[in-house]
């Protein structure tokens, strides 16, 4: 089903959409796209872990560009956006299912990022420096299988990571793609928003862009740099209608969003599982020493322990 949005906005919705991945086309060009909004899924996320701001600002960039890949894609499984860098903060992650469940985590030296941040000025909640200088970029679909796994990777470049997943489209996937982003606390809690637009294939021209579609592609560029930080984040302005305010004069056409939720997939089960991979005598070690051993969710924080009795089960269970 789509909705469109009129220019007197008589079907503009009263309801604000928030964890929402709304998709969306420009009638008179050959421009699609996408808007996320992350509110309360964010601060559940968030709340897990109690991360600092420059790792709260920059997982909340991945969480939300994460979102916005995935819709991209028609997939049955699961979509990880992962940054892996030698900087302060290490590793950023983020995976959503193809049903709408996100999580999301990062890896960090509390005490270097203390030190960084407080070296280089804070420019609107831009923390890209503790990346550091080296590390890549990977996007990920794994719907279950080996032949049904993709991975596209690419390097660490420009100022942001906005610019990162920029080159990465640029580089790898040759479609023009842009992107507008914005993150920021908002009473108390972390909020993000962002929107990506991408130009389809002309298929009056073939392979080749009519001057029309580089005028629009320009034209839509144009109307996206003008949407606000408030305009994205806004918790009491719908996506639909940040949409219509942008596009309205080239025929916005908004489709049904998917709603998204902070959901982890950890359990026992998985985790006896990694166990089992461990030598026994390692895990009794442990035992010994701490009198039980525990194993701790990176995603969701939620703790699995297990005594020496326990652990017998688990190798006991593994022989059968």
């Amino acid at each position: 089903m789509a909705i469109r949005i009129k220019k007197d906005g008589t079907e503009q919705s009263g309801l604000v959409d928030d964890n929402v991945v709304q998709p969306f086309r420009l009638e008179k060009s050959n421009v699609r796209g996408r808007m996320v909004r992350l509110g309360s899924v964010l601060a559940q996320m968030m709340e897990q872990h109690k991360y600092p701001p420059p790792v709260t600002a920059l997982l909340s960039e991945v969480a939300a560009l994460g979102m916005l890949l995935a819709g991209m894609l028609k997939y049955e499984g699961i979509f990880t956006l992962q940054i892996k860098a030698e900087g302060p903060i290490r590793l950023l992650v983020a995976d959503v299912t193809s049903s709408g469940d996100v999580r999301a985590y990062a890896g960090f030296d509390d005490a270097a990022v203390k030190k960084a941040a407080k070296r280089k000025k804070d420019t609107a909640h831009n923390y890209y420096h503790l990346l550091g200088k080296k590390g890549y970029m990977a996007f990920t679909v794994d719907q279950g299988s080996v032949d049904d796994r993709y991975q596209g990777i690419v390097e660490l470049k420009g100022a942001s990571i906005v610019d990162a997943v920029q080159h990465y489209f640029t580089q790898s996937e040759q479609i023009k793609t842009s992107f507008r982003l914005a993150i920021h606390p908002q009473d108390g809690q972390w909020r993000a928003g962002a929107i990506m637009i991408q130009q389809l294939p002309d298929e009056e021209a073939g392979k080749g862009a009519t001057e029309l579609s580089i005028e629009d592609w320009t034209r839509a560029v144009m109307l996206l740099s003008t949407c606000t930080d408030g305009e994205i984040l806004s918790p009491v302005l719908g996506t639909a209608d940040v949409l219509y305010r942008l596009f309205h004069e080239d025929g916005v056409r908004i489709y049904s969003p998917t709603h998204v939720h902070f959901k982890c997939r950890c359990s026992r089960e998985k985790v006896v599982s990694i166990l089992r991979t461990i030598p026994r005598r390692e895990l009794e070690e442990v035992c010994e020493k701490d009198g039980k051993v525990s194993i701790t969710c990176e995603f969701c924080s939620e703790k699995f322990d297990f005594t020496k009795s326990q652990l017998n089960d688990v190798y006991e269970e593994d022989r059968k």
